[in-house]
C-alpha cells in the first residue's frame, strides 16, 4: 500500500511535538525539529526493456538542541518513542561537548511566518499516483522517439519517476508548520556514433503537477536530436573569443554569483564578491530578483527552514547588487537582518540557500546573440570545473559549436573556456528564452571575451 502521509503514523505534527518534549526533558534550552515522510517511484526503460524499478517508502526525523550557545544536530529513520527519547539524549550530549558559537539561536517569536497556508502556492497534485506501468510507459515512449531519430545508435538510459512528500517543522520559539509536495519526472540519455565518434546529450523534464509534465517523445526526441547535433565534433585553437552560454547551462553562472553572495562565504571571506555590496556586479539594466512564491515551481515557499516568512527581494538590482542571501546565524555574523533563506536537511543545523531565482531578460533571441557574437564558441554542457572562490577564477572543460559569421559551423568538444568571473558577471547580454517552468529563469547569456584553450 503506498504511503498515507495524513495516517497516525506519519502524524508528522505529532512527531515534531514529541522530539520538542524529549529535548526539553534531556536539558535542551531551546529545539526545532523536522520531520519528513513521503513515498517515491522510479522505472527505468532500456533497449525496450525494464531494466529497473525502484520504489521507497519511509520517515526520516531530525532534531536540533541547544544548550545556551552550543548546539547539535541527530537523525533518524524511526519514529519510535523510544527512538525520539534516545535522540533528544544523544543530542543534549553532544551539544555539551560542542564549541560555543555566538552566533546560533532561533528566531525570536515576532520574526516568524504568520501565513503558513502553502497550499495556495500548489505544490501538491492530489492526482493519485501512477501506475508504475504508467511510469514504464512514458520511460519506453521516450526510448523509441530517440531511436527513432536518424544516426542515433543507442540511449543511454530512459527515467520516469514520481514522489510525494510530506513536510513539518517545529520549534520551541512557537513555529508549527507543514506542507505537501509532489514531483514527476522524465529524463533520456541518448547517443549517437560509437568508439571514438561516440556523442551524448540528453533532455529531462520535472514538474510539480502531472498534468503539467511535457510530452515524453518530444524529450526523447530533443535529447537525440542533440546527440546527433554532436557528431563530427573537433577540437579548435586556442584563442580569446566571446563565449555564448547556452539557456540549459547559463544557470550555472549565476549559480557561481549566488555562490559568491551567499553569507557564510560572506563571512568567511572566502567570496569574490565580499566587498562589492553597493556596487556593480552585472550590467547596468540587468537585475536578479528571488521569487520565493512563483505558484508550481519546486522552489518556493512561504517561510524557511527556521519559520521566518519569505519575501520576493532583489539581489542585485540595475546591476548593484543589493543583498546577501542569509539565515539567521549568518545574518547575526554579518551585523544584518537574515533574508529568510535558511534552508536544512533532517540532520542537519540551517545554511542560507537561493531558491527561485529570475534574471532580466533581453530582448534578443539566442540566434540573434549568435549572429551578434560573428565568430566565436557557443557552449551546450560542461564537465568539471575549477573555480577559485576568492578571487573568481573560472575554467571549465565545455563542448558545443563553433561560430563563425554569426552562424554555426560545426561541433566542438575537448575544450577550455577560462575568465574571472567578477569580469565575466559585468559582461552578460541576456537573451529572451529563460523557460517560466523552471526554479530559476536564466537565459542563454553572452560573454563577450574569454579564453578557449583548445588543440
Amino acid at each position: 500500500m503506498p504511503l498515507d502521509p495524513m495516517s497516525d503514523r506519519h502524524d508528522l505534527a505529532r512527531i515534531t511535538a514529541a522530539l520538542l518534549d524529549a529535548a526539553r526533558k534531556a536539558g535542551a534550552t531551546s529545539a526545532d525539529a523536522m520531520a519528513v515522510a513521503g513515498t517515491s517511484v522510479a522505472i527505468d526503460v532500456r533497449d525496450g526493456r525494464l531494466e529497473q524499478a525502484e520504489r521507497s517508502e519511509g520517515i526520516d526525523i531530525g532534531l536540533r538542541v541547544m544548550i545556551g550557545q552550543r548546539q547539535a544536530a541527530v537523525g533518524a529513520s524511526d519514529a519510535r518513542d523510544i527512538t525520539i527519547e534516545r535522540m533528544a539524549e544523544r543530542a543534549v550530549a553532544m551539544a555539551r561537548e560542542a564549541p560555543e558559537d555566538r552566533y546560533i539561536g532561533l528566531a525570536d517569536p515576532s520574526q516568524l511566518a504568520s501565513d503558513l497556508d502553502m497550499a495556495r502556492l500548489e505544490l501538491y497534485d492530489a492526482t493519485a499516483e501512477p501506475d508504475p506501468s504508467a511510469l514504464e510507459s512514458d520511460a519506453r515512449a521516450a526510448e523509441e522517439a530517440a531511436m527513432n531519430v536518424d544516426g542515433v545508435t543507442q540511449v543511454q538510459g530512459t527515467s520516469a519517476a514520481y514522489s510525494h512528500h510530506k513536510i513539518h517543522m517545529a520549534a520551541s520559539n512557537g513555529f508549527d508548520a507543514g506542507y505537501m509536495r509532489t514531483g514527476r519526472n522524465i529524463s533520456c540519455v541518448a547517443i549517437s556514433g560509437s568508439g571514438a565518434t561516440m556523442q551524448r546529450d540528453w533532455d529531462a523534464d520535472t514538474r510539480v503537477f502531472q498534468a503539467d509534465l511535457r510530452d515524453p517523445a518530444d524529450i526523447g526526441r530533443i535529447a537525440a536530436e542533440r546527440a546527433v547535433a554532436m557528431q563530427g565534433a573537433r577540437k579548435i585553437a586556442s584563442g580569446h573569443f566571446p563565449i555564448l552560454f547556452d539557456e540549459r547551462i547559463a544557470t550555472t553562472l549565476i549559480g557561481n554569483l549566488m555562490n559568491a553572495v551567499n553569507g557564510l562565504a560572506v563571512a568567511r571571506g572566502s567570496s569574490f564578491l565580499r566587498d562589492a555590496m553597493g556596487k556593480q556586479v552585472l550590467p547596468a539594466g540587468m537585475s536578479l530578483v528571488e521569487e520565493p512564491h512563483r505558484k508550481r515551481i519546486g522552489g518556493s515557499r512561504l517561510f524557511d527552514a527556521e519559520g521566518i516568512a519569505t519575501q520576493r527581494r532583489a539581489i542585485v538590482e540595475d546591476g548593484v547588487l543589493q543583498s546577501w542571501t542569509l539565515d539567521l546565524a549568518s545574518s547575526r555574523q554579518l551585523g544584518l537582518t537574515t533574508t529568510a533563506n535558511a534552508s536544512r536537511g533532517t540532520s542537519s543545523a540551517p545554511s542560507p540557500s537561493a531558491g527561485n531565482l529570475r534574471l532580466t531578460a533581453g530582448s534578443a533571441s539566442r540566434a540573434d546573440l549568435i549572429a551578434q557574437m560573428g565568430t566565436g564558441l557557443l557552449v551546450t554542457s560542461f564537465i568539471g570545473a575549477t573555480i577559485n572562490p576568492n578571487t573568481g577564477d573560472y575554467s571549465r572543460g565545455a563542448s558545443g559549436f563553433w561560430v563563425e559569421n554569426g552562424e554555426i559551423q560545426f561541433p566542438v568538444h575537448e575544450v577550455t573556456v577560462a575568465g574571472n568571473l567578477r569580469e565575466m558577471l559585468l559582461n552578460l547580454v541576456a537573451a529572451n528564452d529563460g523557460r517560466e517552468d523552471l526554479s530559476r529563469v536564466v537565459p542563454s547569456l553572452l560573454v563577450d571575451g574569454m579564453t578557449i584553450a583548445g588543440a
